[in-house]
């Protein structure tokens, strides 16, 4: 339904908006163009003020700000859905990141009784989500794009992912969190027992503490800088460098830290250098770890896609495939059916006139 309102003060106008979020319960859009916008786009959960003839008060109190009332439809259908998609993205890999990443700590405590000794060096820890898995997050809450702008636009119904709330429900959530779960119970079980005798120096000597806290930091940062790349749909460069560059990073880092004196490398000092670098089962366990991990997410992914196809999917799909090309009248109908017709307007108070009719029948 619709509410038209002629005349009214900005009060009134706050007061509409107010109205309809607590009546419906839902999360309400204010768009203006002026001063006596002001309270309905500061009392809507968004607030759209477009720059024009009667000042910038409007745009300075909005969310957002565009230049024509046109852009709107730009503003929602390609720049709200490629937000909502990075910012559930981005939120539910930030729980499986530091899932996999903390709890392979309490693995190990559990393995040591409490000892209270930590598997981890104090710089590792300290670096996990400052320098080795923070810049390829950016990139994903920046550049991603499930489909192209073009696309949004001429299939609209993809926007209802985002009011259905289709990648931020529970079930996302704790599969996310499952994942992680996985992730950290491989990796310290194949770590630890892989490496539980397993000789690295020259002379003979096992793995011990200091090994095994790098051996198994690799694998995490493998893992979650693995996983995110599957989980992007678009790349670009700046996307490849900080996936990439954050698994190159902690190599560099961990071989000039290493060179340090063990006063300040305490556990790390040549643990590069000596003991993993010259060790190709460091190398072979890495990668192994690293597929291992990803395994459910990507079966789980080709299955959706083969099977349950989501709306995006079928799209990257014709795109890939260049099905718009060759059969262009079956991309005519597809983007017909993405366009559902709306019951408002002259519909809507026809059938508004006959429930009407009918109560006054019935009484």
């Amino acid at each position: 339904a619709s509410v038209i309102c002629c005349r009214v003060s900005p009060k009134q106008k706050a007061l509409v908006t107010r109205l309809v979020k607590a009546g419906k319960g839902k999360i309400t859009l204010a768009i203006g163009d002026g001063a006596n916008d002001v309270g309905m786009i500061q009392e809507a959960d968004i607030g759209v003020g477009i720059s024009g003839v009667e000042g910038m008060q409007a745009v300075m109190a909005s969310d957002f700000s565009i230049a024509q009332f046109r852009f709107l439809e730009y503003l929602l259908i390609v720049h709200g859905h490629w937000c909502y998609k990075r910012i559930a993205t981005m939120i539910c890999y930030f729980f499986y990141k530091n899932i996999t990443f903390g709890l392979t700590v309490l693995w190990y405590e559990a393995h040591t009784s409490f000892s209270g000794q930590t598997v981890y060096n104090d710089w590792f820890m300290s670096l996990f989500n400052v320098a080795f898995t923070s810049l390829p997050v950016l990139s994903l809450g920046v550049f991603e794009q499930d489909v192209p702008a073009t696309i949004c636009l001429e299939f609209p119904a993809i926007y209802q992912q985002g009011p259905t709330n289709v990648f931020f429900s529970w079930f996302r959530i704790l599969a996310w969190m499952c994942n992680g779960l996985y992730g950290s119970i491989i990796i310290f079980l194949i770590t630890s027992t892989v490496f539980q005798h397993q000789a690295f120096r020259q002379g003979g000597e096992v793995s011990g503490l200091e090994e095994l806290g790098s051996i198994m930091y690799t694998c995490v940062i493998w893992v979650v800088n693995y996983q995110i790349a599957l989980a992007t749909n678009h790349f670009t460069w700046i996307q490849h460098v900080f996936i990439w560059g954050s698994i190159c990073l902690w190599y560099i880092f961990l071989l000039v830290y290493g060179l340090i004196t063990p006063l300040y490398s305490s556990t790390a000092y040549h643990v590069l250098v000596e003991a993993l670098a010259p060790a190709p089962m460091y190398w072979i366990t890495a990668l192994f770890v690293a597929l291992i991990c990803i395994l459910p997410y990507f079966t789980f992914s080709a299955y959706q896609r083969t099977f349950h196809p989501m709306d995006h999917h079928i799209i990257q799909e014709v795109k890939h495939l260049k099905k718009d090309v060759e059969d262009p009248k079956m991309w005519t109908e597809e983007k017909a059916k993405a366009v559902e017709k709306a019951s408002i307007g002259f519909t809507a108070r026809v059938e508004a006139k006959i429930r009407r009719l009918k109560e006054k029948l019935h009484t």
